[in-house]
């Protein structure tokens, strides 16, 4: 039920809000988000992606030969239930167009499983799959996958030879030049290709059904997609019938260097990168090189890839990976707005954030920076080579809100750090700096176009903002060159994109707030155009929404058929940050927030939230629809005792 009945009325034309209304609201969000709490202070909520990731389990213990039936059966139930009747198949994100690839990989796990390629939703799922071309026409990872399990030849692969790893850094391709995402699921990936590996598929469950024409017989398996990618595929077409003339020493040589890059970096219970598809790569390629199932390290890769799974009684969904340290940063900056606040809960999350800081250990980003101390935090709960500068900006950022001169010594560490990641063109990526060999992109195996970790506005707004508060004259140049940039990103529009979030409402609103971290003036053009913007894209209800759409088609940018909770939070929080707090389009949206709560305090809704990679992954953050809207409640609330004092 709704909290409209008890707290906010409605004309034909507009929301009108009273103290009280707000008041109960506010109350009601942050007492829901405080009996979330965990003991030791901090937030984890669910992160969900489409069901590739809970096929790929399902045809993870079917390639090993570890099948666990209960298990099987309830990431089934899960499967099965988010196939899409609007087109058969599964989508990338809740009510997106129909994917060949997750499609593929959730028809085959479900025929592992036992489901006959007679029942309807198998049918059906078939018939899509076959309608847009068939398996052959599925991703690059897809297709690697159906050549370990035998159904494509591995020609219909890229050319993946372990031997990558020796490559010299001034070489087209290394891999410093690529994402730590990527880097860390290449590595393994490339023994398992190497080595040929073959699935175990012990019921000998095959999908040739899927093919429009033989998997031995196909030449199609390589669109192309640009000149470029043209090029690169007739270079790797030469190349890679020579591989069965590389030295059996230097193979040798090469599979023991990307076994030792993978151990050292497998990261206990948390995984390798801690994100699944590394996790899987890794140990299957262990497995491959022969360390028998009791190893510590096999155990380690099981329990990681354990530690994923969501249990809902009668299903279960595995997440990409875990969000701790974002979701307890943002929910204790959305705890941190307002007045009369109790600074309890709110410390115990940023005591619990501290020793998580990355201080010294070693570091993939140290390739790049060998004499820069380290400072950052990683999303997970572990992952010590790969820190994150925008959840090291946002950390900072709550630190010094909190205490200052407390938290002294994090927060120099973290300003240092991301001051010295600071790339070359004024910006700042997520996990590197620099990383814009754009060309890579075009390779054969790249073809999802997420291969690289450019700067973006987001991140760059978090970090500059941050850096901005700390207000240390060391880092001023770095502030300048971090506006700089995010001035040069500003959309036509007025708004800015979003590389972390869906999507321009959510980039605005990160570069709005970090503006106003930074005392830019409010009258300043790049604030006026995009207020502008945030306004003329409000809903007819108040509210606000994007779909995912707008990352493959721009002109649907801040545009939706529903308005959201988080999307209409981060309208509202930008348009805050910009000093509209006391705007009309600012009360409408405030009113949508509390007309939408729920009865337990909080939101509820099945959208997905963000890219994992734009165009290709999609993310549901759980926790967005809770923290975020608090948060925008709790700013209008301090605004609103401010103006009437």
């Amino acid at each position: 039920m709704k909290r409209l009945e008890r707290t906010a009325r409605l004309s034909s034309q507009d929301r009108f809000l009273s103290s009280t209304a707000l008041e109960d609201g506010l109350t009601a969000a942050r007492e829901a988000m405080l009996s979330l709490q965990k003991e030791d202070g901090h937030w984890c909520f669910p992160l969900e992606a489409d069901c590739t990731i809970p096929a790929e389990y399902v045809l993870m213990m079917h390639f090993m030969d570890d099948v666990d039936r209960d298990l099987e059966v309830r990431l089934a139930r899960f499967i099965r239930e988010k196939q899409d009747p609007a087109h058969d198949g599964w989508p990338l994100y809740y009510g997106g167009h129909f994917d060949q690839s997750c499609t593929v990989k959730a028809y085959y796990a479900l025929k592992l499983v036992g489901d006959s390629p007679d029942a309807p939703h198998m049918i059906r799922a078939r018939a899509a799959i076959l309608e847009h071309g068939g398996a052959a026409r599925a991703n690059v990872f897809t297709r690697i996958l159906l050549a370990m399990y035998g159904q494509i030849p591995w020609r219909g692969v890229p050319f993946v030879p372990v031997e990558i790893i020796l490559l010299p850094r001034w070489f087209p391709f290394h891999l410093s030049k690529i994402a730590y995402w990527s880097r860390a699921v290449t590595v393994p990936l490339s023994i398992l290709c190497s080595l040929k590996a073959r699935a175990a598929n012990p019921r000998n469950i095959h999908i040739q059904e899927l093919f429009t024409v033989s998997p031995e017989n196909e030449r199609g398996y390589f669109p192309v997609r640009t000149r470029l990618n043209w090029l690169f595929l007739m270079i790797e077409r030469i190349a890679s019938p020579f591989e069965r003339f590389i030295p059996s020493f230097l193979r040798r040589i090469a599979l023991k260097r990307a076994e030792r890059w993978t151990v050292e970096r497998l990261n206990g219970e948390c995984g390798l990168g801690a994100i699944f598809p590394a996790m899987v790569n890794a140990s299957e390629a262990l497995a491959l090189l022969g360390y028998p199932y009791e190893h510590p390290y096999r155990e380690q890769c099981r329990n990681a890839l354990k530690g994923l799974l969501v249990d809902e009684g009668e299903r279960v969904w595995c997440q990409p990976c875990t969000s701790p340290v974002w979701d307890t940063v943002l929910t204790g900056l959305a705890l941190q707005e307002g007045a009369g606040r109790d600074e309890r809960p709110i410390r115990k999350a940023l005591d619990w954030l501290i020793p998580n800081q990355i201080l010294d250990a070693p570091a993939d980003w140290q390739e790049e920076h060998p004499g820069l101390a380290g400072g950052g935090w990683a999303f997970q709960y572990a992952n010590p080579h790969y820190p994150d500068l925008d959840d090291t900006a946002a950390v900072g950022w709550a630190l010094h809100q909190a205490d200052p001169e407390g938290y002294r010594e994090s927060i120099i560490r973290a300003a240092d750090w991301l001051a010295g990641m600071q790339s070359r063109n004024g910006g700042f990526a997520a996990f590197d700096s620099d990383n814009t060999y754009y060309y890579l992109n075009e390779i054969p195996f790249a073809d999802h176009g997420a291969l690289l970790d450019p700067p973006s506005s987001d991140v760059t707004a978090r970090c500059t903002g941050f850096l901005a508060l700390h207000g240390d004259p060391r880092h001023k140049n770095a502030v300048e060159r971090g506006l700089t940039y995010l001035f040069r990103e500003q959309e036509p529009s007025g708004a800015w994109f979003g590389r972390w979030g869906s999507n321009y409402i959510y980039g605005t609103w990160a570069v709005l707030e970090a503006f106003q971290l930074a005392r830019v003036d409010y009258g300043h053009l790049a604030i006026r155009r995009a207020v502008q913007w945030l306004k003329s894209v409000q809903r007819d209800d108040g509210g606000w929404g994007e779909g995912n759409d707008s990352y493959s088609e721009p002109q649907q940018a801040g545009r939706f058929e529903t308005s959201t909770s988080f999307q209409t939070a981060w309208a509202l929080l930008g348009l805050m940050a910009a000093g509209e707090g006391q705007s009309h389009e600012v009360s409408r949206g405030i009113a949508y927030l509390l007309h939408e709560q729920d009865s337990d305090g909080l939101w509820h809704e099945p959208w997905f939230t963000a890219p994992g990679f734009p165009r290709v992954f999609y993310l549901k953050y759980h926790g967005y629809t809770s923290y975020f809207p608090l948060w925008a409640l709790a700013r209008f609330h301090a605004l609103t005792r401010k103006t009437s004092a």
